[in-house]
């Protein structure tokens, strides 16, 4: 890629919060959230559905006004300056905001418009969108007959049209084939190096994996929030065991009654089971045989940020119900 937005970044965080929250009645979908997002970071937001990551993102887009707490974005507050917010921002919601009966072009020159970027700048603008999406040659292609991985380049493209210093995509990679994710995450990687501020939500583990910084997010409130390695550390490394065994899913009850086992779930096929010691993987090999899940393997592996996410959400959960 050759090309790409010149970034007017504001000084300091590019989006700040602190003791973010909204209510929906005797619901609180965001509990008194704060962090701060740095030009150029890759943040990424994860979490279970019903956790917040959405309604967070609708606020700090300035479509959605708070109950408590303040928020900035690009140097404006979400609520009182959100029709500023909305014209220096790109979004890319969850659901796909494209329209099908229109070309490549024509969905260009609408969102174009949206953003009140329009004559010159816009011609000037429209091969860098080209660029970025691989759509040249597709540019009187009706949206509805494009691949899902080029209506996704193509929806992120309309979002940086206007050059905004934060782009904010909420599971921007939802239905589309692996390696249209990665060649969608490629432009990513380069949009952060080039300055641009990326706000990203997404429930692929891989895909979080090439964040800067990851925030866990559940029941509204923010559990955790660090960079990939520092989060790993809070399941100590070579703490995790994996195991495979017959019937797995029955097999969890009895891996978490194990002695030495202080936290255990499913993944997919197998299992992950948290151990002060590794030496304890031939403890739980005997245990689960001589329950009647044989044959049983148990191999110690590094934890993933899917342990991470189940642990702190477990921890969570006990001190709500301590």
């Amino acid at each position: 890629m050759s090309t790409a937005a010149a970034v007017r970044a504001p000084a300091g965080p590019v989006v700040t919060a602190r003791e973010l929250t909204r209510t929906f009645g005797d619901f609180t979908a965001v509990d008194h959230v704060s962090f701060e997002v740095a030009a150029g970071e890759i943040f990424g937001f994860l979490g279970s559905n019903g956790a917040g990551k959405t309604t967070t993102i609708r606020i700090l887009c300035g479509l959605l006004e708070p109950s408590g707490g303040s928020a900035r974005v690009a140097g404006y507050d979400v609520a009182t300056q959100a029709q500023e917010i909305k014209t220096r921002i790109g979004y890319m919601s969850q659901r796909f905001s494209l329209y099908n009966d229109l070309t490549v072009d024509e969905n260009l020159r609408f969102w174009a418009g949206t953003y009140r970027l329009w004559g010159r700048r816009f011609e000037e603008r429209l091969p860098w969108a080209y660029e970025i999406g691989g759509l040249e040659r597709r540019r009187r292609t009706l949206v509805r007959d494009l691949p899902g991985g080029y209506r996704q380049r193509l929806a992120l493209a309309c979002a940086l049209l206007h050059e905004p210093p934060a782009v904010f995509l909420d599971e921007p990679t939802g239905g589309v084939d692996p390696e249209a994710r990665r060649a969608f995450w490629d432009l990513i990687d380069d949009l952060a190096a080039r300055g641009t501020t990326v706000f990203v939500t997404t429930h692929y583990m891989d895909e979080a994996e090439r964040c800067h910084r990851v925030a866990l997010m559940h029941a509204g409130k923010l559990l955790a929030l660090d960079s990939v390695p520092a989060l790993k550390r809070m399941v100590s490394s070579g703490a995790v065991l994996e195991v495979e065994c017959a019937r797995a899913p029955q097999a969890l009850a009895s891996l978490e009654a194990l002695p030495g086992i202080s936290d255990a779930a499913l993944f997919g096929d197998r299992l992950h089971a948290v151990v002060a010691d590794p030496a304890l993987a031939r403890d739980v090999e005997s245990g689960l045989a001589a329950a009647g899940f044989a044959p049983v393997a148990a191999r110690t592996i590094e934890p993933s940020l899917e342990d991470v996410f189940i642990r702190v959400i477990r921890d969570a959960e006990a001190r709500r119900t301590g």
